[in-house]
């Protein structure tokens, strides 16, 4: 390796002529010479002669027993020193080898140790000495006999309990306690002054007692003498009511106080103000910032502490003492001075003669201190004058020494604060050089660390030492190196460059050592723990991630909390340090809080990470609640609990009643919020009451627990502070006037015999006399006061103290009656299908007028309607018009009320071209008055309404018939109808076609041609004089001319085969046979019944079982669709025995024969006598009920959905198999109809399919069916309407 070469020389000894030379030459060649005057202290070999040096002085202290004399003075040298005191001037003591320390003897007092000491320390070489120290003989403080203290106060004043221990030169530290030894509670109310007595800002009832004791501890006697008990007895004041100014206890005399501080020492200002409610302290600086300063606010802001005081420190302070009341200032002029301290001092040294000796002793204070020196404990003024020593202040100069300047010097700094003294010796000695350190050394650092290679050389003159490097090359300057007084080199910021051996020598000798340094790489914390803030009850992981050279084996992770180890315990426990160094914290509490050092150390260097783990939690609860009692307001005063380094940010201070509120009803309630700074709340309370608080303090992590209560506190009774609110009149019964009002709470009932005085006089009255009367709770009647009769009340709160404040009179009315007269005038303006109707005020009410009521009725129609159609076509449809007709005249008979005062109204969504009457009526809170005489007017003709209902029949595949019903709802006078429709197509841009019907009586019409293929959109629309109404719309195609089905599924029972078929969509029915043939011997073909392509299913019955069948169905003379199948079962066999034994099954089977031939005999019965002229009967009764008259006011004509049914019931009897029949012609089919479907305005389905004969065997029905060319009905399963609502 490469390492530069660099020399240091030390040199002492004699000045040679070469030095200058050196000197000048030392910026370019970088030697390094020691100088003369800089070589700081030796260490001088144990075989070598050394001057006296003390290692223990006294200090100055007070003895109350012999035991505490103890003054320490040790010293070292060679030879051993020999000591000496002197008292007060004179020798007290001599001749004292190897220990000087002077301890009391035997028999000698104790007062005669008091006096001022020094001790000197002398061997061949020089004398040492110590201050003067003082020791002050006091003996044990002792209480005289006292009398009994007693004293008397009101609530609300202040007072002091004074402390007069004996005295001492040794003040001693005061505590008030009570007699079972517990410290009393201070606060900013109660404390203890610095002169020790206890001071009350304030007085409360709970501070009478009659254990108030003073201990005083004299820690240097180890003494506690208390000191007789002082009785207090606090008497109740109405004065507590008024507060008072605060003024202040101490400092007394004046607003100005000068402070005479000596650097480093404690002082403390002290304001303890009084007042009430108790006043806050606060601190500043006048001249400056308070936070620049050391002071520190203490003792609940009484205090203002600098624990060391410094020159900064000097300045203007001022406390201020505030209440509500006022304030009081009181400020201190702080001057800082300092005694004596050192600046510079003189080093022991080793000289060789002919040197020149200088020593510096700097010294500072306020005042300037004075320096003086002596020689081996003589003043020097004292020694005989030398011209080679010169002494100019603190320098003292001692030129071409000799062996007999071997000395000790002291020097000594004193001003009015107290004085100094160091000793130094100057050791003038030949000796040969040598070094002491060892040879081959292997020294090992880290990069980036210091390093010092030992050469310690000793010899006077000093020897010069040189440093080389490998290769003997000299070494170059480099500012990383330092050369100590004794030869040895310290190396900082070592880099692995610097590795190697280096070699140390004394010049003009052949005396070297050389020395061996090896460096590794440094030690480095990469991820180091942090400040983390955690939750108390959880757990902290602190991270120590750290880089070591993998050459040093050797390693350890040591954490510590406050700089003191941390002891890692099991996983479970505490503390737990994973491998990876990071430490976890289980269970955090307030006391974990704290800094943790992670520190990782190697066998040549460590290093060091801090963090922080802050535990945050709920404050805890305030303590110490005190009131200053007052009768109805008093302050609330408590100590903050710790905020767990949350700071807190509101205190919560909650009451509860208990003298108005039921046990087990009351409830904390929140009185007031404070900010964090307020440690009392000014309470103003309800009289007659008795209450306790709490009080709950707040941070960011929630709330505390709550205090302990504060004691019960009852106020006085006064009169009541209000009167009840919601003074009103509830009268319901004519004549008779209710008085009722709000109750109040108890809490303000603010005394015992509570009542409510009741006053009411008439408003319009002469008479202003008031009447009253007294009640506890509410309504309070009068009776005979007339209807409806104003009147002015007050209710008036009254308790066994007296009235409460005057009320102010409310108005309020006796009780009403109905309206007695009709509104007038009524009249109306029409507009379209609203009316506005207008009316006069209505007169003798009786009452409050609450509003009106407007009865509207609609008389009919404007329209002569004729005799409706019986044609068979629409006879379905005239019930269901007739019902909505009836619900049209229900809904047009309504009541429409108006509120308030208005004379007029709109009635909106009235019936066009219809006539109708109206009345009003007035109404108050007791009901309607008389109707106004009817008023009729008409609605002007508007458009119709859209056709009642909507369907078609497709008589062929490109024709199709339209029906409809005329309009609901006409509005006039219909004039025709406009019949549209359009072919649906993808583009939706298809024309749209249009016929007009000028007869208002046509219903109906036929169109085409059509397309087969598509289907069509239809709407219809009524026309009167005023307009076109909206239509009602179909969707619809024609049908198409059936055929058999062709595909079929088959499923097999015992004696039958089972066919089912998807019909036609658009498919008209068609008539056809399936003709089977049983494949065995014997079999032949054969043909069921007529059957409808559009049922969509058939059972062919009477089969054998177990036998393959033959099907066949026939188009004309094509086969449309053919298949084999076989039924279920074995072929029949004889059964064992015969068949004729069984009796018990041709029973069975006999009996259910029987029934079965009943019921078909029933049915027929039933049905020839009534099914067949149902429908028939049904129009003649139809016909019958339109005949009769309509009445009004009953709605006579309109049935209900349930008399419908009963109608039907009773009119048309269905059989017990009518239902369920194929191919009956006793059915609708005789009246001809073709198909026959009705719609609603939407489109949906509301008429039925009618039947149709039967065709002849193998045609297709072409055309409109009647009675010489019928089809069967269809069957139940599947309707013609289900298939005609299939979407396409």
């Amino acid at each position: 390796m490469c390492v530069s070469q660099r020399r240091w020389m030390g040199y002492r000894g004699p000045c040679s002529p070469a030095l200058p030379l050196i000197l000048v030459l030392l910026p370019v060649s970088f030697l390094l010479s020691i100088p003369p005057f800089a070589q700081g202290a030796i260490n001088i070999p144990k075989d070598l002669s050394q001057p006296p040096v003390l290692t223990e002085m006294p200090t100055s202290y007070t003895a109350f027993s012999p035991e505490d004399i103890n003054l320490p003075c040790e010293a070292s040298g060679n030879p051993t020193p020999i000591f000496r005191w002197v008292k007060d001037g004179v020798v007290f003591e001599s001749g004292r080898t190897g220990s000087g320390t002077l301890r009391a003897e035997e028999g000698m007092s104790l007062s005669s140790y008091e006096g001022s000491y020094r001790c000197y320390a002398s061997n061949t070489l020089g004398t040492a000495m110590t201050q003067t120290v003082q020791v002050i003989v006091e003996p044990q403080p002792v209480l005289l006999k006292q009398q009994k203290i007693r004293k008397r106060a009101y609530e609300g004043e202040s007072i002091a309990l004074s402390c007069n221990p004996p005295q001492s030169s040794t003040p001693p530290h005061i505590h008030w306690m009570d007699k079972k030894m517990v410290h009393i509670i201070q606060s900013n109310r109660v404390m203890v002054g610095l002169d020790g007595n206890l001071y009350f800002a304030n007085l409360l009832k709970m501070d009478s007692r009659d254990d108030y004791i003073c201990n005083a501890q004299y820690s240097a006697a180890r003494t506690i003498l208390p000191e007789t008990a002082v009785t207090l007895e606090v008497m109740p004041s109405n004065d507590v009511l008024h507060g008072k100014r605060p003024h202040l206890f101490h400092p007394t005399g004046g607003s100005h106080t000068s402070v005479l501080a000596l650097r480093g020492h404690t002082v403390t200002l002290e304001c303890i103000p009084k007042g009430l409610p108790t006043p806050r302290v606060e601190w500043k600086k006048k001249d400056g910032s308070l936070d620049e300063t050391s002071g520190q606010v203490g003792n609940h802001h009484h205090w203002l502490i600098f624990s060391s005081i410094s020159q900064n420190d000097d300045g203007e302070y001022e406390c201020r003492a505030s209440n509500s009341h006022g304030s009081v200032t009181h400020s201190f002029t702080v001057t800082v001075e300092a005694a004596p301290y050192w600046v510079k001092e003189p080093q022991n040294l080793l000289y060789v003669p002919g040197e020149t000796v200088r020593l510096d002793c700097q010294a500072e204070g306020i005042p300037t201190p004075t320096i003086t020196w002596s020689l081996n404990g003589q003043p020097i003024t004292e020694v005989s004058a030398d011209p080679r020593r010169t002494v100019q202040g603190g320098t003292l100069k001692l030129s071409d020494v000799g062996f007999a300047d071997t000395a000790v010097y002291q020097c000594e700094a004193t001003n009015k604060h107290g004085s100094i003294l160091l000793n130094t010796y100057v050791y003038v000695i030949e000796l040969p050089p040598q070094i002491l350190s060892s040879d081959g050394v292997v020294y090992r650092v880290t990069e980036g660390g210091n390093i010092r290679l030992h050469c310690e050389s000793f010899g006077s003159p000093r020897p010069h030492v040189t440093w080389e490097g490998e290769d003997m090359v000299p070494l170059l300057p480099d500012p990383r190196v330092s050369v100590l007084t004794n030869g040895t080199i310290e190396l900082s910021d070592v880099g692995h460059d610097d590795s190697g051996m280096y070699t140390c020598s004394v010049t003009h000798t052949n005396i070297s050592i050389t020395a061996h340094l090896e460096v590794y790489n440094r030690t480095v914390i990469l991820t180091g723990p942090r400040d983390v803030r955690v939750l108390r009850g959880t757990s902290a992981v602190l991270d120590c991630l750290s880089y070591r050279d993998p050459q040093l084996h050797q390693h350890q992770i040591v954490w510590r909390k406050d700089g003191q180890k941390l002891q890692e315990s099991s996983p479970d426990d505490k503390y737990t340090v994973f491998e990876n160094g990071s430490l976890k914290v289980t269970n955090v509490q307030s006391d974990d809080t704290a800094a943790y050092t992670c520190e990782v150390i190697t066998e040549l260097d460590n290093v060091k990470a801090t963090g922080s783990i802050t535990v945050v939690a709920q404050p805890d609860p305030p303590k110490g609640l005190s009131l200053d009692n007052g009768n109805h307001s008093l302050t609330l005063s408590w100590i903050p609990g710790d905020s767990h380094n949350s700071p807190i940010t509101d205190f919560i201070v909650e009451a509860r009643e208990e003298q108005h509120t039921e046990e087990g009803k009351q409830r904390w309630e929140e009185w007031r919020r404070v900010p964090q700074d307020f440690t009392h709340l000014q309470l103003t309370l309800h009289p007659y009451s008795t209450y306790r608080f709490r009080v709950i303090a707040v941070n960011e992590i929630g709330h505390s627990e709550p205090s302990e209560t504060s004691g019960l506190h009852h106020t006085e009774p006064a009169v009541p502070y209000s009167n009840p609110t919601g003074v009103r009149s509830d009268s319901t019964d004519p004549k008779t006037l209710v008085i009722t009002w709000d109750e109040m709470d108890k809490r303000f009932h603010n005394g015992k015999d509570f009542q409510y005085k009741v006053s009411w006089r008439e408003a319009d009255g002469t008479d202003l006399r008031w009447s009253s009367g007294y009640v506890k709770s509410p309504p309070f009647l009068v009776n005979n006061t007339g209807t409806y009769t104003p009147f002015e009340i007050k209710v008036q709160a009254v308790n066994a103290v007296g009235e409460g404040p005057a009320p102010e009179p409310e108005i309020g009315h006796s009780g009403e009656e109905e309206p007695a007269a009709a509104p007038t005038g009524v009249e109306s303006t029409v507009m379209n299908s609203t009316v506005r109707v207008r009316w006069n005020e209505a007169q003798n009410v009786r009452g409050l007028l609450l509003g009106y009521k407007i009865y509207i009725k609609r008389l009919g129609s404007l329209v002569r309607r004729g005799r409706r159609s019986l044609g068979k076509l629409h006879h379905g449809e005239d019930k269901e018009e007739r019902l909505d007709r009836g619900r049209e005249r229900i809904k047009e008979s309504r009541v429409v009320v108006v509120h308030g005062m208005k004379t007029s109204a709109e009635v909106t969504e009235l019936q066009l071209f219809s006539s109708y009457e109206l009345s009003v009526t007035a109404f108050n809170s007791k009901g309607e008055g008389p109707h106004s005489p009817p008023h009729h007017f008409d609605t002007p003709e508007g458009a119709p309404g859209p056709p009642a209902s909507l369907r078609f029949e497709s008589p062929t595949e490109k024709s199709l018939i339209l029906y409809w019903s005329p309009p609901a709802e006409t509005n006039g006078h219909l004039l025709g109808y406009l019949v549209q429709y359009q072919e649906e197509v993808e583009s939706r841009d298809s024309p749209v076609k249009m016929e007009i019907i000028s007869d208002p009586s046509v219903t109906h019409i036929m169109l085409e041609p059509l397309d087969p293929s598509s289907h069509y959109i239809f709407k219809v629309i009524a026309r009167t004089a005023a307009g076109d109404g909206p239509p009602i719309t179909l969707r619809g195609a024609t049908l198409l001319d059936g055929v058999p089905p062709s595909n079929i599924t088959i499923v097999q029972g015992n004696t039958s085969l089972n066919l089912s078929w998807v019909p036609g969509e658009r498919d008209r029915n068609h008539g056809f046979h399936i003709r089977y043939l049983r494949k065995s011997a014997g079999g032949e073909w054969e043909e069921s019944e007529l059957v409808n392509s559009t049922q969509g299913f058939y059972s062919l019955t009477g089969l054998r079982p177990g036998v393959q069948y033959h099907l066949m169905i026939m188009h004309g003379n094509d086969t449309q669709w053919e298949s084999v199948a076989w039924t279920i079962g074995p072929v029949p066999t004889v059964m064992p025995g015969g068949f004729a034994t069984q009796g018990w099954l041709i029973g069975l089977i006999s009996a259910i024969v029987l029934i079965l031939l009943i019921l078909l005999i029933l049915c027929l019965i039933k049905r020839s006598r009534g099914g067949k002229y149902a429908v028939k009967d049904k129009e003649d009764k139809e016909v019958d009920s339109e005949a009769r008259p309509m009445k009004d006011e009953a709605f006579g004509e309109y049935r209900s959905l349930e008399s419908d049914g009963d109608e039907k019931r009773s009119d048309s009897h269905p059989s017990l198999c009518g239902d369920s029949k194929l191919g009956s012609d006793d059915s609708l089919a005789e009246y001809g109809d073709s198909v026959d479907i009705q719609f609603n305005e939407d489109g949906s389905f509301i008429g039925q399919y009618s039947g149709r004969g039967p065709p002849p065997h193998g045609n297709e029905s072409s055309g409109p069916a009647s009675p010489v060319n019928a089809v069967p009905p269809p069957p139940i399963t599947p309707s013609m309407s289900s298939i005609l609502n299939r979407p396409s």
